[in-house]
This record gives structure tokens, sequence and C-alpha cells, in this order.
């Protein structure tokens, strides 16, 4: 476990020299985000084993792989990281298409309707009231490629670093609400990669839209069964 605690304080050492990021409040959410697309992106790869025709609702230009994977070293960083998180990914995520100047469509935002399996639609779910407080693309790039070093297919380590990140501010010194509905829903966002979807799930996403909720709807991705 002590080298999943210094995985975690990796993190929060990288953020505290972003001035976009105030805090443990924003520094987990910053890291709930991203893990989430992590974890989503492997479930895709079991989804499209498991399911005939499965289409991902990402955009293929906003799929994990396509930006944030850096196993060759020549992944996005900097200022162009940065745009791309700003205005491409989050915006898509939330559904907004990215159009030319001349008003062509260029990248189709993420589309959600009743008939949206909710494995789908928690994409958008997520991100809407996400937020990347990060202002330095060069240190963004850092915190997504240590989270990328986590292996999620193990479940005793994911299971452990969600629980580092979890109480690692109380361990280090911090004194926020450490077991707040917002701490203890970054910790549920690492248990997608284990679990399952319900349609109680499923009801409680759709019902629960506002700010306070946005966290506990990442939480809640899965159940434990």
């Amino acid at each position: 476990m002590s080298g999943l605690s210094n995985f975690v304080k990796r993190l929060r050492d990288i953020m505290r020299n972003d001035a976009g990021v105030n805090g443990d409040a924003q520094r987990i959410e910053q890291i709930a985000w991203i893990l989430f697309l992590k974890v989503y992106a492997q479930k895709e790869e079991d989804w499209e084993l498991n399911e005939t025709n499965y289409q991902s609702i990402i955009p293929k230009p906003c799929r994990w792989e396509n930006w944030a994977d850096n196993a060759d070293g020549h992944a996005m960083t900097g200022e162009k990281l940065l745009n791309f998180v700003n205005n491409t990914l989050f915006p898509v995520l939330r559904g907004k298409n990215i159009e030319d100047a001349g008003g062509n469509i260029l990248i189709h935002g993420v589309r959600v309707t009743p008939d949206t399996p909710i494995q789908k639609a928690i994409v958008q779910t997520v991100f809407t009231d996400a937020n990347n407080y990060m202002k330095d693309g060069v240190l963004l790039r850092q915190v997504i490629d240590k989270i990328n070093e986590l292996n999620l297919d193990d479940y005793e380590e994911s299971h452990a670093f969600g629980r580092g990140i979890l109480y690692a501010p109380r361990r280090h010194g911090f004194h926020g609400e450490n077991d707040s509905p917002e701490n203890r829903g970054t910790y549920g966002g690492f248990r997608l990669r284990h679990g399952r979807f319900s349609d109680q799930l499923a009801e409680r996403i759709k019902n629960r839209q506002s700010k306070s909720g946005r966290f506990e709807s990442m939480g809640t991705v899965c159940l434990w069964h």
C-alpha cells in the first residue's frame, strides 16, 4: 500500500504546481474525470468483445487511446493538450458539436436520448458539471501519464488506489471533508472496471443532474454484486 500512497502523493504534488488547482476538492475532481475516461476506455474494450457491433458513444478523436495514451511518447502536451481538453474534449462529451469557421461539423457531440443505454449515457452525465481546473498543459500531461500507469485490471490495485485517493488528504495533513460524497464518488469511479450496471443505477443517474449529484453519478457508476 505504501507504493500506492506514494502514487497518490505524486499526483497531488504535480497538481500543487498548477495555478488552476485550488484545494483538495478541485484536485480530487481533476483526478476523477481523467480516471473515469481511462476506466471507461478499458470497459469499452470489454463491451467490444462481448457485444456484437458495439459502437462507442465517444467520437473517435476523443477516445482515450487517441489523445491520452502516451505509449509511443508522442502524445499531446502543453498548450496543444490544454486546448484540446478545454475546447474539444469537454464540449464534445457534454454534447456540443465542434465546427469549422464555415459551420461544418468536424466532431459530433455526444448525443443522449431516452433510448441510450446507461453505459453510454453515463459519459455525458459525468461531464455535465465536471471541470478541468489545470492551466498548465505540461503538468496535465504528467498527471494523465501517471494515472495511465495504474493497472485497473488488477482488482486489488484498483481498489487500494481508490481508497488511497479517498484517505490520502487526511494522511498527508489536509483537513477537508475527506469522507464527503464528493470524495466517495471519486472512489466509486475506480470501481467501474469491476462492476455492472443495473436498472436501479440507471434511475439514480437520470434523476440526479444537479451539481451536488455530479460526483454521486460518477461514484455510482457501478453497484457491487
